[in-house]
C-alpha cells in the first residue's frame, strides 16, 4: 500500500477538518479542529465562540486571536492525541483507519504548518505520527496505551 500523503480527496476523513463529534472538557464539538482550537485557551466565552463556529477554517481562524494559555506547548500534543482517539473510537473510522496498513501517514500541506505536518519536504508531521500510533494500538489493542 502507498503512503498517504495529504488528507483531503479520498483521504479527507484524516483531516481534523472532517466531521467527527469529540468533546472537550464536557463540551461537544462537531470535528476535532473545533475542540483543538477551543483548547488553546481558558476563557470560556473564546472556547464557546470556537464551538459556535459553522466551519472548521472559520474556528481555525478564531483559534489564531485567543488569549493562549501558558502550557500551550506543555499540552497540544497530549490533547490533540486525546481528540484523535475520541474520533477514532467509532468503529466506521477506526476500521478505515487500520485498513490504511503499514502506510506512511502524513499531513501534507502548503500553508507551512511544518509542526503538524510536512511542506515542501520539511516538517516534523506530529499530526501523521498521532494517527500511526492511534492505528497501532487499533491493530494491536493488547499494547498499553503509553507505548
Amino acid at each position: 500500500m502507498s503512503d498517504i500523503v495529504e488528507f483531503k480527496g479520498e483521504h479527507r476523513w484524516l483531516s481534523n477538518f472532517s466531521d467527527a463529534k469529540v468533546s472537550y472538557e464536557g463540551v461537544e464539538y462537531p470535528t476535532v479542529e473545533h475542540a483543538y482550537q477551543a483548547s488553546k485557551t481558558l476563557v470560556a466565552d473564546e472556547r464557546r465562540d470556537i464551538c459556535a463556529q459553522p466551519t472548521p477554517v472559520l474556528a481555525k481562524k478564531r483559534g489564531r486571536k485567543v488569549t493562549m494559555r501558558e502550557d500551550w506547548d506543555q499540552v497540544k500534543i497530549p490533547i490533540m492525541e486525546d481528540l484523535l482517539s475520541q474520533k477514532f473510537s467509532d468503529p466506521v473510522l477506526a476500521k478505515k483507519l487500520v485498513e490504511t496498513g503499514d502506510s506512511q501517514l502524513v499531513e501534507g500541506n502548503w500553508w507551512g504548518d511544518v509542526f503538524w505536518g510536512v511542506c515542501r519536504g520539511e516538517g516534523q508531521n506530529n499530526l501523521g505520527k498521532i494517527l500511526m500510533k492511534i492505528r497501532e494500538r487499533h491493530t494491536r489493542p493488547c499494547l498499553p496505551s503509553h507505548v
